[in-house]
């Protein structure tokens, strides 16, 4: 008889747990406005379309390192937009979407069972998922100070965060270099919201008013999905410490983990465009303006919430009582829960609809 041998165990995925809910927002007259996803809804730029198209009759195995190219245009994007400074273009690695990279670092970097990863109290619910995955342990903290002696492998900074929006500050970015480095630890920051600074300006870990001016045990993790929304083609790319980023070059060779050449091509597009980003940040910025007003008006307090692509707003209840309610107004939200023990308060309201259905669901929230 043949054994199955199991992977780690997981926990279910969260977003199963509104069927009930979505069901529910479902049947409101007007139909749903689903807010608990941050997946794009605004058209791809047609530059970046026609970009894709342009290769589209290569037959050939694309790069894992990407097209020199490419890594020129994210080398340059980091350096016009955020101020970032010497990356060398051979320490850029395009990735299958974020998603896939937060899942399989801690594997990738050769962490497992015995190693400790420090994940945000509260953070988006692959950062577990991957550490599990990995064998090792996660651990939720966002002072390193209650780590005591613990000398965590690798720490996970989100800045702006998903799902609060919070911003860190220079200053604390750096200390958590800085610890990180004297006990010869990883840091690895999802900035995936670093172009959606609303009430602050977000910095990148890379930039040299955190880490010295050196990039040794640092690296940034980028996603196109919400500048550029290109979530449909998985373009995200990971970039920093020279010698890690070759480490996982070579195994992402041997894996098999490449951006299809048509990708890597949008990306490039996309990282030289600053018009496209932009655009798509006016449409955030006037729907967040728009539910942020309507969600004070009905009582809500919004926390933190001064970058990214969500609003973290409670009622003074239970998250799951708030996903009820607004449910019953055809309006569809994720429960902090969904993100670490201390969300038991809030719901993540995302900027992701159409401005007919962000209207809509503003309607409905003033209308009692």
């Amino acid at each position: 008889m043949t054994t199955i041998h199991r992977g780690p165990q997981l926990p279910d995925f969260p977003w199963d747990s509104l069927a009930d809910h979505a069901a529910r927002a479902r049947s409101h007259p007007d139909g749903v406005v689903d807010l608990s996803i941050g997946t794009p809804v605004d058209p791809v730029p047609a530059a970046v379309q026609a970009a894709l198209t342009a290769v589209a009759d290569q037959p050939g195995y694309p790069a894992t390192h990407g097209t020199p190219a490419l890594r020129e245009a994210a080398v340059a994007a980091l350096h016009r937009r955020h101020g970032v400074t010497g990356l060398d273009p051979d320490a850029v690695l395009p990735t299958i979407g974020s998603k896939e990279l937060v899942g399989w670092l801690p594997t990738l970097l050769g962490i497992g069972a015995g190693d400790l990863v420090v994940i945000p109290e509260l953070a988006y619910p692959t950062y577990e998922v991957g550490v599990r995955l990995a064998g090792a342990t996660p651990v939720r903290a966002n002072g390193l100070v209650s780590l005591g002696p613990q000398r965590p492998a690798l720490i996970w900074l989100n800045s702006p965060a998903n799902p609060t929006g919070q911003v860190l500050p220079v200053e604390h970015l750096r200390k958590v270099v800085d610890w990180a480095r004297d006990r010869g630890a990883i840091v690895a920051s999802d900035e995936c919201y670093l172009n959606l600074g609303w009430d602050t300006e977000p910095v990148s870990i890379l930039h040299p008013s955190v880490n010295q001016g050196r990039l040794d045990g640092l690296l940034a993790v980028h996603s196109l999905s919400k500048s550029a929304n290109l979530a449909g083609y998985r373009a995200g790319f990971v970039t920093g410490d020279p010698e890690l980023v070759a480490g996982l070059l070579q195994v992402r060779k041997h894996a098999g983990m490449i951006v299809p050449r048509p990708v890597q091509a949008a990306m490039t597009e996309a990282l030289s465009n600053d018009s496209l980003v932009a655009e798509q940040r006016a449409r955030y910025a006037a729907r967040r303006e728009v539910l942020r007003a309507a969600l004070l008006a009905a009582g809500f307090t919004v926390d933190h919430s001064e970058a990214g692509l969500y609003l973290w707003a409670t009622r003074g209840e239970d998250a799951w009582d708030t996903v009820g309610w607004l449910a019953d107004r055809g309006i569809l939200v994720a429960p902090g829960t969904f993100y670490g023990p201390t969300g038991t308060r809030h719901v993540r309201i995302g900027l992701t609809a159409t401005d007919d259905r962000v209207a809509a669901a503003a309607h409905r929230l003033t209308a009692g």
